[in-house]
């Protein structure tokens, strides 16, 4: 594995990530939501910010943008479809683009549904997804800007990974998350083994992320509208899995 990660809390309860190529010394913030908290944390590492690579438009990802790129002089890649609300934008991507941060080869997937332009930077050489908040830990992005068909066909683009892709998100909701998927699969055996696992990194004053995509799929009931359970637990048996999703959804909203 060549790439080395940094992961830092962030405002109330966001996540940012450094991403370090250690031959090259090239580094990418993931998304900016304060400037200091960035600082800090290269600080701590003693890398020099090269790249921030944006998910989404959304403030609490992009605020810490402006203020980093004129300390550090660094680079800012943003989603094609959302270029406008962005600021001091560098270069812009969608889905099938390749992004590089010193040696080190990103794909770029599009995932909207918690906004219109969201995309998802996956290293594949480092099985590291960095999904914003279109995925999290046992939870999914509240559907804001689109359909709950767009989402649902997001999930599945990322279902495809590889199942030890290590899942990056946008914020600390794993346990939150596990409260409410704990509503729908009561007796699923990796979502009980996951929250007993939650409860004890949050004592421990521990991130509970990154998660694998393999876990996710076997716990996180937005992952599984297409599983028998999932669609019984809301009563659509039968339906078809978008229909389950989005039932699903805002059960979510309503929790």
């Amino acid at each position: 594995m060549a790439a080395q990660t940094h992961l830092f809390k962030c405002l109330t309860d966001n996540y940012g990530v450094l991403v370090h190529d250690p031959v090259t010394g090239a580094t990418a913030a993931i998304d900016a939501p304060e400037a200091w908290a960035v600082d800090a944390a290269l600080q701590a590492t003693g890398w020099q910010l090269t790249d921030i690579l944006v998910t989404h438009h959304h403030g609490d990802h992009v605020g810490g943008i402006v203020e980093l790129k004129e300390r550090h002089g660094c680079r800012v890649t943003a989603p094609a479809h959302e270029r406008q609300p962005i600021p001091a934008v560098d270069a812009t991507v969608t889905g099938g683009n390749t992004v590089t941060v010193g040696r080190l080869v990103a794909q770029v997937i599009d995932t909207p549904g918690h906004t219109a332009g969201h995309i998802t930077y996956v290293f594949p050489d480092d099985k590291l997804a960095f999904v914003g908040d279109t995925l999290f830990s046992i939870g999914c992005g509240r559907v804001i800007e689109c359909a709950p068909e767009i989402m649902w066909d997001s999930l599945l683009r990322l279902r495809e990974l590889p199942d030890d892709t290590l899942i990056f998100c946008g914020h600390e909701y794993t346990q939150a998350n596990i409260r409410f998927a704990l509503t729908i699969e009561p007796d699923n055996p990796t979502l009980k083994a996951r929250a007993a696992e939650a409860d004890r990194q949050v004592a421990a004053g521990q991130p509970t992320i990154p998660t694998t995509l393999g876990e996710e799929k076997r716990a996180n009931p937005f992952l599984r509208a297409d599983v028998p359970a999932v669609a019984a637990a809301v009563k659509m048996t039968g339906k078809p899995a978008v229909q389950v999703f989005a039932e699903v959804r805002e059960r979510k909203n309503r929790f």
